[in-house]
């Protein structure tokens, strides 16, 4: 296979994991029409940049390591299972929390930098996604890719990571799901957190699980 055919199949394959459903969607949604257009943009970016972070580990080999060394890969899957029940909690406990409106923008207390941390925290909080990475390099990607590749995978990676959350973030932001938001908050908010919580148990019930 040529390189360039190869980057081209490792972008498909990055894409179509990207838009399977997960806790980054969860988030990315529930920001862009909970908080605001900026809050879910800046979340996007966030799981962008954990993409490029990924990306960056498995171009590294570095997952290897974390398939060999079985009990670094549990525990890391333990942690994020916990973060992510962690960021549920959080949901969950600010469902009744009402939210200040002007001039129909939905004003985010701590800004859009808490919502890019959240976004790259959730993003990192699954070790299984290095390793998908990893495959998905490791299956395509010539054994001795040209110097090429290392410059430009990253960007790549990040306007998949980013660009396919922007779309979410831009469709869950319009007026109509906001007015929803806004009727049905608790009850959304609730949602999003059961959801999140229950990939986070996923992540601890299946960490002693080393395959993909």
């Amino acid at each position: 296979m040529a390189t360039s055919t190869a980057v081209i199949a490792i972008l498909v394959a990055l894409m179509l994991g990207a838009m399977s459903p997960g806790p980054s969607f969860v988030l990315v949604a529930r920001n862009s029409v909970g908080l605001s257009r900026a809050d879910g943009l800046a979340t996007a970016v966030g799981m962008g940049v954990g993409g490029v972070i990924f990306g960056g580990i498995a171009l590294a080999g570095l997952y290897t390591l974390l398939t060999s060394v079985e009990w670094l890969y549990i525990t890391l899957k333990i942690a994020g299972g916990v973060y992510l029940l962690y960021l549920a909690y959080k949901i969950w406990r600010g469902a009744n929390s009402p939210l200040v409106v002007d001039d129909g923008a939905i004003l985010h207390r701590k800004g859009v930098q808490r919502s890019f941390w959240l976004g790259l925290t959730t993003q990192l909080s699954n070790p299984k996604t290095a390793i998908v990475y990893g495959s998905i390099f490791a299956s395509l990607l010539p054994q001795h890719p040209p110097l090429w590749c290392y410059i430009a995978l990253p960007p790549l990676m990040f306007a998949i990571e980013a660009g396919w959350y922007t779309l979410v973030a831009i469709c869950f932001s319009s007026r109509r799901p906001r007015e929803v938001y806004l009727r049905s908050k608790k009850w959304v908010d609730r949602l999003a957190s059961t959801a999140i919580a229950a990939l986070g148990l996923r992540l601890i019930l299946t960490a002693h699980k080393t395959g993909l």
